[in-house]
C-alpha cells in the first residue's frame, strides 16, 4: 500500500507541476494576446462590420423603394 501513495504522490506532484507551468505560461502569454486582439482583431472587426452594415442599409433602401413602386392598390 505504501508503494501505491508513494505513486499516487508522485502523479500528483507531477500534474502540480505540470499545471503550474501551463499558469506561468499563461500569465506570461494572455498580456500579448490582448494587446493582439486590440490592435488586430477589434480594428478588423469593425471594419467589416461597418462594410456590412452599408451593405445592408442600401439592400433595406433598394427593398423599400421596390415596396412603394409594387403596392397593391387600396380595394
Amino acid at each position: 500500500m505504501n508503494d501505491f501513495n508513494r505513486k499516487v504522490e508522485d502523479a500528483s506532484a507531477r500534474v502540480s507541476q505540470t499545471i503550474g507551468e501551463a499558469a506561468e505560461r499563461l500569465e506570461k502569454e494572455i498580456p500579448e494576446f490582448i494587446k493582439y486582439l486590440n490592435d488586430e482583431v477589434v480594428p478588423a472587426v469593425r471594419t467589416h462590420s461597418t462594410k456590412a452594415l452599408r451593405v445592408a442599409s442600401q439592400k433595406l433602401t433598394e427593398f423599400a423603394d421596390y415596396m412603394e413602386h409594387h403596392q397593391n392598390p387600396p380595394k
